[in-house]
């Protein structure tokens, strides 16, 4: 059973949060539409601008480091998912003063696909856009599989990329700063207890008594070993070995040094095993230039810590020196409160399709119109909605837990009815895709958004009616893209586990000359067994391959949802087939 929590709802927790944050920092404002940070003090005309984000239960990363010497803005996502495209674009915008952003990122698949999206979106908008990505968890480090995570050297990069564009450096030497940092920066990190996600009932993992996890996440995941607890000396050599490894350290040579607590650890717990790490840089000959010890990259209330070192040259240190008024960093001074925004002036806000008195689409046997979709959509959604328990139980089993809630945050914006009674096949999927794309955040987010765009972009153009020639080109421009964006392959336990087989069935149907009802129920059974045979895949990409073998046994829920969006759309196709 969880521990009580400081919360009204879990659905508002992280609005509910913010507005104490605006309300109590002097230089942050918070734009509802479609949700992100900025500075309220505007930047110099021509000075880069930096523009991180992330899931929320990280604090104070990121919104803690928006100010004067480090972030220009920052976009907050719902707990551990990253924000969205759209959030990304728009505080991409907001805060270019001319002389272009700096994109600082996490190696996580959401929150680099979302904002990579946005950065092409911002391009085309005319605005100069740098991506740094942050891979400083060696606990993640091996060739086959997404990469090192982005944790606690986040803030290294963020603290020198700030000063580099406070001082008026131009946008490609405030990236090859931060790219430099995150090059030479490595975590580790460890865990007492799991966290708890608001409203949840039970923590992320479980851990037995007298034992800790080793080489976990930011995002509530497991770790790669489960050991025996052990004295701070011990633990801190256990967690400090691997960082040194990977990062090539040798005697002499200058690091930053940086104890980090997740959440739950007391800063007496922090400083102890700072000493500890001090006097073990001593002995291997490392030359402790800086320190760093705190709670800046947390994970709600997980009660661990991460050691990070970053390899530092005079350049590195001038910046890490330079002044901040960030409130998050130390000594960072205090502004006269302001008072605290009404409930109504923080949230998500971002719109959804949603066109009344369109032309009728009466569709036939040979194509779904405005009823057969209409029925297909809604049936689906509904079954997602009604399902999010067990999603939610699939993913904590083999992820960190938010799936079901990511497709709740999605589809409790669409209208239902409408899409049932009103609205004609592009708008339903136009509706979907705006859905996911602006309210879900996360991988899911930004895939089933794309997904769902595409079905948008081939309804558009048939206004006689979805066609399966017109659906199997959908379904391949959805497969192509998420491919495209994610890197994933059949095999590699993701929703493409389920797409690639029913796109295969659907070409092979269309160019057999069958109708939408028989060629959708071929899709639907492929797409059906592609999602059952997930759970005796070991995971490549995504978070579930942070933990390998322990989430065998386990359906991937996103191909386990693609298999019923193809499973109503055949049922829909055979009411009217």
């Amino acid at each position: 059973m969880a521990h009580p929590q400081f919360l009204n709802s879990p659905k508002s927790f992280v609005v509910d949060a913010l507005r104490g944050a605006v309300a109590t920092t002097d230089d942050l404002e918070w734009h509802p539409e479609p949700g992100y940070l900025t500075r309220r003090e505007p930047l110099p005309a021509g000075q880069v601008a930096l523009l991180s984000g992330g899931g929320s239960g990280h604090e104070p990363l990121h919104a803690g480091f928006v100010g004067r010497g480090m972030l220009t803005g920052a976009c907050p996502g719902l707990i551990f998912t990253s924000p969205n495209a759209l959030q990304v674009r728009a505080a991409t915008e907001a805060v270019d003063a001319g002389g272009g952003v700096v994109h600082i990122v996490k190696n996580y698949t959401g929150d680099v696909l979302n904002f990579r999206i946005a950065g092409e979106l911002a391009a085309e908008d005319g605005i100069a856009v740098e991506h740094v990505l942050v891979d400083d968890d060696v606990a993640s480090e091996r060739e086959d599989g997404p990469g090192r995570r982005g944790t606690a050297a986040t803030i290294a990069v963020e603290k020198i990329c700030g000063a580099s564009a406070e001082r008026g450096d131009d946008l490609a030497t405030v990236a090859e700063f931060g790219r430099r940092t995150a090059r030479n920066s490595r975590s580790m990190a460890v865990a007492l207890r799991a966290c708890t996600v608001p409203g949840a009932d039970s923590p992320s993992f479980d851990l037995p008594e007298g034992q800790i996890e080793l080489g976990i996440g930011i995002h509530g995941e497991r770790g790669t070993e489960r050991v025996d607890a052990m004295a701070a000396a011990e633990l801190v050599r256990r967690l400090t070995d691997p960082v040194l490894a990977s990062l090539g350290v040798e005697r002499g040579d200058p690091v930053i040094a940086i104890v980090n607590g997740l959440g739950a650890a007391h800063p007496l717990e922090l400083q102890l095993l700072f000493g500890e790490l001090a006097d073990y840089l001593v002995e291997r000959g490392v030359v402790i230039r800086r320190s760093l010890v705190g709670s800046f990259v947390t994970a709600l209330d997980m009660d661990g810590a991460s050691v990070t070192l970053v390899r530092c040259d005079d350049q590195l240190l001038d910046l890490w020196d330079a002044p901040t008024a960030a409130p998050g960093w130390p000594n960072a001074p205090a502004g006269e409160f302001r008072g605290i925004a009404d409930e109504s002036e923080v949230g998500f806000r971002s719109n959804v399709a949603s066109r009344e008195d369109e032309p009728e689409v009466p569709g036939t046997a040979d194509a779904l119109g405005r009823v057969a979709v209409g029925a297909w959509i809604g049936a689906f959604v509904e079954k997602v909605l009604a399902e999010e328990p067990n999603l939610t139980d699939l993913d904590r089993r083999s992820g960190d837990g938010d799936f079901g809630t990511n497709m709740v945050a999605a589809l409790d914006h669409v209208d239902v009815p409408r899409i049932r009674d009103g609205y004609s096949p592009a708008t339903v999927f136009e509706s979907l895709s705006d859905a996911y794309l602006g309210h879900a955040g996360g991988t899911s987010g930004a895939l089933f958004g794309v997904w769902f765009r595409q079905f948008y972009r081939v309804a558009a153009d048939a206004p006689h009616g979805l066609d399966l020639k017109a659906i199997t080109a959908a379904a391949r421009a959805g497969l192509d893209t998420i491919q495209e964006l994610g890197g994933a392959q059949p095999g590699d336990k993701t929703m493409i586990d389920a797409i690639a087989p029913a796109v295969a069935a659907l070409e092979s149907a269309a160019s057999a000359g069958k109708g939408p009802a028989d060629g959708l129920a071929d899709a639907a059974d492929a797409a059906a067994r592609g999602a059952e045979a997930t759970a005796d895949i070991t995971a490549r990409l995504g978070r579930a391959s942070y933990i390998g073998e322990a989430a065998r046994g386990v359906v991937d829920p996103g191909a386990l949802v693609l298999s019923w969006f193809f499973a109503e759309a055949a049922e829909a196709a055979r009411a009217v087939g």
